[in-house]
């Protein structure tokens, strides 16, 4: 990889990494509700499964929607279902320790597998490999995946560290209620681009 070429990998692996998206909305809800130390499995969750997910596209997993494209299908169902219940989770979170079930951050397998249903993740991982792997091999599709976990962690630690900023602001139950509910929202939205996402 030219060093040019690697300064293009670089931008566009902040760019989209660090604008909003699912992930990033629910990292700020999680460090609203949870504080930024107990959301950090969460945001290695997305960095390094991410980019095993950019890897594995490089080596040909796009082509199987292209080979089967019911496959298509089946993702964007099990994308919407999944990230509903998600949004239905954040909107219905409580204070932590709130309620007789003590709410828990996303877990790292949990963060690593939710970027499968992600279409921002899968728009992410194709733009790379087709952008920037001119030599396709397994060394170029690693070098890509290993340019977005390095770039994606801090980017995304951002969102976590913002809504840790916000917790003191937003300590009063109806304030709570009303960013989760917001965040909720804003997830579903996001939902629009499994509908038009094309492999």
């Amino acid at each position: 990889m030219t060093y040019e070429l690697l300064i293009a990998l670089l931008g566009f692996a902040f760019v989209t990494s660090v604008t909003p998206g699912p992930n990033n909305m629910m990292l700020l809800a999680s460090g609203v509700n949870f504080g930024f130390r107990r959301t950090v499995p969460h945001m290695l969750g997305i960095s390094l499964g991410h980019a095993l997910m950019v890897f594995l596209v490089g080596l040909g997993l796009a082509g199987v929607f292209k080979a089967w494209p019911p496959a298509l299908t089946v993702l964007k169902v099990a994308s919407v279902a999944y990230m509903l219940w998600l949004a239905w989770k954040i909107a219905h979170a409580g204070a932590p320790g709130e309620g007789r079930v003590k709410p828990e951050p996303m877990t790292f397998l949990q963060a690593a597998a939710f970027q499968w249903v992600n279409p921002k993740a899968w728009a992410m991982a194709l733009g790379a490999v087709s952008a920037y792997v001119t030599t396709p091999s397994v060394w170029a599709y690693a070098a890509v995946a290993g340019v977005f976990a390095c770039v994606n962690l801090p980017s995304v630690a951002v969102w976590a560290g913002a809504g840790q900023g916000l917790r003191r602001w937003l300590e009063g139950p109806g304030r709570l209620a009303a960013f989760n509910w917001t965040m909720a929202g804003l997830l579903v939205l996001s939902l629009w681009p499994v509908v038009t996402l094309k492999l």
